[in-house]
């Protein structure tokens, strides 16, 4: 259990730094709940951390009545990952680094703290959760469904952030994902 703790403080710390350092700052945009948080951000003001959480409430409910392993092992990362995301948001004033520089730096940070997450059976937003779900019940890959969302979320952000810079959103989540399914294939 302390190891689980450990690796899941860990994780939403360093996918906070990515966010607040890097992606913030230039107004990129991630993938999945957390790419919606920061469209919110972006568009309204908003917190990103609450509204990651807010708008997961209703997946992790359901995962609540008809999976309930999902709900359990996902919901602890969803809460200290939102958490962090919003008490580190003033790392986001401290400096401005360049877009290509942040796209992969904090496409890195997010990475690895993705890697943590999913080392614990466990995720920073719902869309994973929601994901796992549909999968399966369809048979259709998780990492598929995943990309599906996460295109969605980026063509969303296109469409209602007008200073969104979608091409280097596009290398982050490309950076996010190879850095995952690097660390995630070495601790397998």
């Amino acid at each position: 259990m302390l190891k689980k703790t450990v690796a899941i403080l860990i994780g939403s710390v360093f996918i906070a730094l990515g966010i607040n350092l890097f992606v913030i700052p230039n107004h990129l945009l991630d993938g999945g709940i957390i790419g919606i948080g920061l469209i919110a951000k972006y568009a309204l003001g908003l917190k990103p951390g609450l509204t990651i959480i807010i708008l997961s409430l209703p997946i992790y409910l359901f995962a609540w009545k008809y999976v309930r392993s999902y709900f359990y092992n996902g919901i602890h990362g969803l809460l200290i990952s939102s958490f962090f995301i919003d008490l580190f948001h003033p790392l986001s004033h401290v400096a401005s680094y360049p877009i290509l520089i942040s796209s992969l730096s904090g496409g890195i940070l997010i990475g690895i703290g993705i890697s943590f997450l999913l080392a614990t059976k466990s995720s920073a937003g719902g869309t994973d959760l929601l994901a796992l779900m549909v999968s399966k019940k369809t048979q259709i890959n998780v990492g598929v469904l995943i990309f599906i969302i996460d295109i969605v979320v980026i063509f969303l952000g296109w469409l209602l952030i007008p200073n969104a810079h979608v091409i280097y959103s596009g290398i982050m989540i490309i950076v996010v994902g190879l850095t995952t399914s690097v660390i995630t294939s070495i601790s397998d």
